[in-house]
């Protein structure tokens, strides 16, 4: 399927889920992948400082921890098919990691590097919401070698202007729609 073509389902979907009352309360929904994201840095915490120290306490409060992770990440991951389940916890986390690496770097006054970090963990945010929306599914992140060059730029029509966005520029336009956090 071309690449205009998937958008052009992709923005099907979006407005699908627009149309009435969406089920999903997503300002809450994006809160709590934020506060996952959080637990799974726990969660890493955890297994570290246990491997520092040996204390098994670590060990009990990482099995808490996780529990807790797994229990609110079913609110969000309705349907896991297949690797969705693991492919949207690793999302988050790496989504998360890079936020932080980007902040460090940002702080250092390492803005340029900072701002790809956060471009990439933004990429992978929107993925994971593109995932759970259902507006992607795995086989869309999967690309050939042939697709790949067609896949990193996509041209739409704005205005009656055309413009070129990368895959994940688009996408995340249109999540940003969804999650507005801004609407109450």
């Amino acid at each position: 399927m071309a690449q205009e073509e998937k958008f052009a389902e992709i923005l099907n979907k979006m407005q699908e889920l627009k149309k009435g009352n969406n089920p999903l309360d997503l300002s809450t929904k994006e809160d709590l992948a934020i506060g996952i994201m959080n637990l799974i840095s726990l969660e890493e915490h955890f297994f570290f400082t246990y491997n520092k120290t040996q204390d098994k306490k670590y060990l009990d409060l990482l099995n808490e921890i996780r529990s807790m992770r797994k229990d609110l990440l079913k609110e969000i991951v309705q349907n896991p098919e297949g690797e969705v389940w693991c492919i949207s916890k690793h999302l988050l986390a790496a989504s998360m990691r890079l936020m932080e690496v980007g902040t460090k770097k940002l702080s250092d006054g390492r803005q340029e590097e900072a701002e790809g970090l956060f471009h990439k963990s933004y990429d992978l945010w929107n993925i994971f919401w593109g995932l759970n929306l259902g507006l992607l599914e795995v086989k869309d992140l999967k690309k050939t070698e042939e697709d790949s060059k067609e896949a990193e730029t996509l041209t739409v029509q704005s205005k009656n202007k055309e413009k070129h966005l990368s895959v994940f520029t688009k996408l995340g336009e249109i999540i940003q729609e969804i999650l507005d956090c801004c609407k109450e």
